[in-house]
């Protein structure tokens, strides 16, 4: 199964903010003062929000299967 949860709607303000639904803010364990990146595509319409360590664990992953794949290529051309 997958982990993906549509926790509800949200509305956006008159000054551009959005309360994150109390359910979300539970089971992801988002607390007040956390720091989350927005990110999203203007092209598909889509926001979100990313927690800062999670966002860092990503990067670092990618990074990671970057230089495999570099080393991988490498060893193909040797």
């Amino acid at each position: 199964m997958h982990d993906k949860k549509l926790y509800g709607t949200a509305t956006v303000g008159t000054k551009g903010q959005v309360v994150i639904p109390a359910d979300a803010r539970e089971e992801l364990n988002i607390n007040p003062g956390d720091h989350l990146y927005v990110i999203g595509s203007a092209r598909h319409g889509f926001i979100g929000l990313i927690q800062e360590g999670e966002l860092e664990d990503y990067i670092e992953r990618m990074n990671i299967q970057v230089e495999t794949l570099k080393q991988l290529k490498k060893d193909k051309t040797e």
